[in-house]
C-alpha cells in the first residue's frame, strides 16, 4: 500500500509541479493580470482548505479508498474545466472547488487521507523516515513538473500553433493525470475499502493539541501564501524578464534541493528531535527569504533561493510526523485534516495580498513580509512544543 501512495504522491507532484508555474501563463495569455492570477491563487487554497477540512473530519465514517477516487475524479473535473473554460468568474469557481494547486507543495484533499493511511503501515521509528521518502517523491516530481513546464515554448515553435491552445492541452494532461492517480488508488487492499486497517473517529483526545498546532501552522501558511511558486514566479517574470524554461529550470533545483534535504532531516531529527529540527532548519531558510528581493541580480537571488531550498523544507516530513506521532491512532485523519487545512485556509488571503503588491511595486515586498512572518511561526512553536517529544524520542 505505501508503495502506491508514494507512486500517486509523485504524480501528483509532477501535475502540480508544471501548474503552478503556467497557470500565471495562462491566466495572462487570456488577458488577466496578476491581481486576478492572485484571485485565482486564493480561490484553489480556499476551496482545497474547505475540503480537506470536510475530508478529515468526517473521513472515519467512510471509505478512505472511496474519498480518495471521489478526489482523483475531482482532479481530473479541474484539469479540463480550466483547458476549456476561458471566462474569469466561471474559472475562479472551478479554482475554489477543485483540486488545482498553485504552490510548489501539497495543498490538497488528498493529504489527511494519505497521511493517516501512512501512520498506520509503519511504526514510530520508521515514520519520519516514510513522511521522508513521501515528500521526497513529491519534490523531485514536482522539480520535474517544473522542468516539464518550459515545454511548451518548444512546442509552440514545433507545431506553430498558439500558446494558449498548448497551455490548454497541459491542463487537459493534468485531468488525465487525475485519472490515473484513480486507477491506483483502485488497486489499495480492500481492508482499506472496508475501514479494517485503518480505524477511524471523530477529533476530542488530541482536540487541543491538533487546533493549537493549527493555529501555528496556520500563521506559517499565512507567510508561504505569500510566495507560492505561482506568484514568486510572476515576480521574477517581471523583475528579470526570465523565460519560462529559465523559471523551470531554476524551480526544478530548488526542488531538487528541497528534495535531498528531507534524507538529511530525518538523520537531524535523530540526533535533536522533531521539533528542534522543524525549528532550526526553517530561521536561516526565511531569513535567506527576507533578502532575496534586495539582491540586484538574478544570480543572487536565485542563489539564495537554491540555498533557502536546501533548508526550508526540512520541516515537511519532520512537523508530518511529529503530528501523526503525538495524536491518538484514530484521531490521525482528523488531526492532519485539522492541521493541513492552514496550509490552504490561512494562506487562501495571501496569494491576493501579494498579487496587489506585485502589482503596486516591482520590488519583492511579499517575500520580505512572507520570510518576517514564517520567522515568528518559528520562534512561537519552538516556545510551545519543545518540551513536547513524540513517543521514539521519550527516554
Amino acid at each position: 500500500m505505501l508503495r502506491r501512495l508514494l507512486c500517486v504522491r509523485g504524480l501528483r507532484a509532477f501535475a502540480d509541479g508544471y501548474v503552478s508555474l503556467l497557470l500565471p501563463l495562462y491566466l495572462i495569455a487570456l488577458g488577466m493580470g496578476p491581481v486576478e492570477v492572485g484571485l485565482v491563487a486564493t480561490a484553489t487554497l480556499l476551496g482545497s482548505g474547505v475540503l480537506t477540512l470536510l475530508t478529515g473530519l468526517h473521513a472515519w465514517r467512510f471509505s478512505y479508498r472511496g474519498l480518495l477516487l471521489l478526489a482523483s475524479l475531482l482532479m481530473t473535473a479541474t484539469g479540463f474545466g480550466f483547458a476549456f473554460v476561458q471566462h474569469f468568474v466561471p474559472l475562479l469557481i472551478i479554482a475554489a472547488v477543485g483540486t488545482l494547486n498553485p504552490s510548489s507543495g501539497d495543498v490538497s484533499v488528498f493529504l489527511p487521507l494519505e497521511h493517516a493511511l501512512m501512520s498506520h503501515t509503519v511504526d514510530d521509528k520508521t515514520r519520519t523516515a516514510a513522511f521522508a521518502r513521501y515528500s521526497l517523491i513529491g519534490s523531485l516530481s514536482a522539480a520535474f513538473g517544473a522542468l516539464f513546464a518550459g515545454a511548451h515554448e518548444a512546442i509552440v515553435g514545433l507545431l506553430k500553433v498558439d500558446t494558449t491552445t498548448v497551455l490548454q492541452s497541459m491542463f487537459v494532461l493534468y485531468g488525465l493525470i487525475g485519472l490515473a492517480c484513480g486507477l491506483i488508488y483502485r488497486a489499495l487492499p480492500q481492508e482499506v475499502e472496508h475501514g479494517e486497517r485503518v480505524p477511524g473517529a471523530p477529533l476530542k483526545q488530541s482536540r487541543r493539541t491538533a487546533y493549537t498546532l493549527a493555529a501555528l501552522f496556520s500563521l506559517d501558511a499565512f507567510g508561504g501564501g505569500l510566495v507560492v511558486q505561482s506568484l514568486l514566479a510572476l515576480w521574477l517574470f517581471q523583475q528579470f524578464e526570465l523565460s519560462t524554461a529559465v523559471a523551470g529550470t531554476i524551480f526544478f533545483w530548488t526542488g531538487v534541493l528541497s528534495a535531498a534535504s528531507y534524507l538529511v532531516a530525518v538523520r537531524i531529527a535523530h540526533r535533536i528531535g522533531l521539533v528542534n529540527t522543524m525549528v532550526f532548519t526553517h530561521l536561516p531558510a526565511n531569513i535567506l527569504l527576507v533578502l532575496v528581493p534586495f539582491m540586484s541580480t538574478l544570480h543572487w537571488a536565485v542563489a539564495l533561493l537554491l540555498i533557502r531550498s536546501a533548508l526550508s523544507q526540512m520541516d515537511v516530513p519532520t512537523r508530518s510526523s511529529y503530528v501523526m506521532a503525538i495524536v491518538t491512532p484514530e484521531e490521525r485523519a482528523a488531526a492532519a485534516s485539522v492541521t493541513a487545512v492552514p496550509r490552504s485556509m490561512a494562506s487562501a488571503v495571501s496569494p491576493m495580498i501579494a498579487g496587489y503588491m506585485l502589482s503596486a511595486s516591482t520590488f519583492g515586498w511579499p517575500l520580505v513580509v512572507a520570510g518576517a512572518v514564517k520567522i515568528t511561526y518559528d520562534l512561537l512553536l519552538l516556545v510551545m512544543f519543545r518540551q513536547r517529544p513524540p513517543p521514539e524520542e521519550v527516554p
